[in-house]
């Protein structure tokens, strides 16, 4: 994470030297995409993500092997789905109305084409799903820590053949990532044996090969995935539209900066997954609170170092031409300190159970951090909406999800004991 987070710092000082701010702040924009849009894979990752990690000999799992091959069925008509949005908004002219104002000319053809990339991915995402359930995040991170290298080779190409176009700025991204999905499904086929190859053989084959029941876990996360880019991932569109004009710039210069810290406190979350998962499938109770304040303090100390370099970081990357507020940057670091408390309860409530109990706290959240966001631009600037998705989070997220835990645990407990006790009562017969 430290060897792509320097190397994104050099990516922000080529592409804002080199390409312009515009070409930064439309970069910033339509790298949202896979985060706005996470629904596109309809809850398959958590589906297989538990199915993998639940499983002692997944190599040769029948069911895990329906589970994937139903999963690159919808994921493949995802892709198709995606594919044809894209082009019928470019052939509508409408993503100026949907991004707002700042985008460069011919920024639409750019997106439609970022869109194209992402979706053409999107099946060999299962890879990633498979290499975490696996038990093997460090493999993940590390296929992860390609992507920004691979994006300065790119940008210096560019600049190398003179090719100065902006707009190609954010294609470069799309292919950079999809590195990961690559390397990630090598991994998943050598990791698993014949398993993958098997799974993927099955996909056209309907009718010998019909599909799993995945809706008990899709459908909650799917619900999620749906409605949470409303809440997070929509601050630079509502400051493309809202906010002031160096507004959007700040905010990305911000958010690159942070996004170190946040990556880092998702990749480690994400490892817990597994470790949850495995858990219940052997009987075992796993609590998430100590990891969760334990993640709150390293998140702390992290945010502080990295609140006290940013303005530094900000000169020497923009070369003096975006200053960061200071409310923007408090607003960022208290961001990553709630959502690192966050995601380790989160984690844990990942079976059916928790995941449908996630679905009621989300959709509050969605219009509370919208109306927030909405309304904080204009006082606070950029920070509005940092401001706001962190005071939503803890009053729609944090509180309930606790709650929720706390109550799950004593009901393990409680169960565990009376099954505990059965059998000595039974081998102890009361005399006649």
């Amino acid at each position: 994470m430290v060897v792509a987070g320097v190397f994104g710092l050099i990516n922000t000082r080529l592409i804002l030297s080199h390409f312009g701010a515009d070409a930064y702040a439309q970069y910033g924009l339509l790298a949202t995409f896979p985060t706005l849009m996470p629904f596109t894979d309809l809850g398959i990752g958590a589906v297989i993500l538990n199915v993998v990690a639940g499983s002692t000999d997944p190599a040769h799992d029948s069911t895990l092997r329906r589970t994937l091959t139903t999963a690159m069925r919808v994921l493949l008509a995802s892709t198709v789905v995606i594919c044809t949005a894209g082009i019928v908004i470019q052939l509508l002219g409408a993503w100026p109305t949907l991004l707002g104002a700042r985008l460069m000319d011919g920024g639409g053809a750019t997106a439609t084409i970022c869109l194209l990339i992402y979706s053409l991915a999107l099946p060999l995402s299962v890879g990633q799903r498979i290499v975490v359930g696996l038990g093997r995040s460090a493999t993940q991170v590390i296929s992860s820590g390609v992507v920004s290298p691979a994006m300065t080779t790119l940008l210096l190409l560019a600049i190398v053949t003179r090719m100065d176009s902006g707009n190609a700025v954010s294609i470069y991204s799309y292919l950079a990532n999809t590195l990961v999905s690559v390397i990630c499904i090598i991994v998943a086929w050598r990791a698993t044996g014949p398993l993958l190859r098997e799974a993927a053989r099955d996909v056209p084959r309907l009718r010998e090969v019909p599909g799993v029941k995945v809706i008990n876990t899709a459908g909650p996360q799917l619900l999620q995935s749906l409605v949470l880019p409303i809440a997070f991932q929509t601050d630079r569109i509502l400051l493309s539209h809202l906010g002031a004009s160096d507004a959007l710039a700040q905010y990305n210069l911000a958010s690159t900066l942070f996004n170190l810290l946040t990556q880092t406190v998702v990749a480690a979350g994400v490892a817990m997954w597994p470790v949850f998962a495995r858990a219940r499938s052997a009987g075992r109770i796993a609590s998430p609170l100590k990891p969760a304040g334990v993640f709150a303090g390293a998140a702390g100390v992290m945010a502080l170092a990295m609140a006290l370099l940013a303005p530094w970081a900000a000169g020497i990357l923009s070369d003096g031409t975006i200053r960061l507020p200071t409310l923007l940057i408090v607003s960022f670091a208290a961001s990553v300190i709630v959502e690192a408390a966050k995601y380790p309860l989160g984690m844990y409530m990942t079976d059916p159970r928790g995941l449908r109990f996630q679905v009621v706290p989300v959709l509050v959240l969605v219009p509370v951090n919208f109306a927030l966001s909405w309304a904080l631009i204009a006082p606070f600037g950029p920070a509005g909406p940092v401001l706001g998705s962190v005071i939503s989070v803890v009053i729609c997220q944090s509180i309930p999800y606790l709650w929720w835990v706390r109550r799950d645990l004593a009901r393990r407990r409680r169960q565990a004991g009376e099954e505990a006790g059965t059998p000595a009562d039974d081998a102890q017969p009361t005399p006649a």
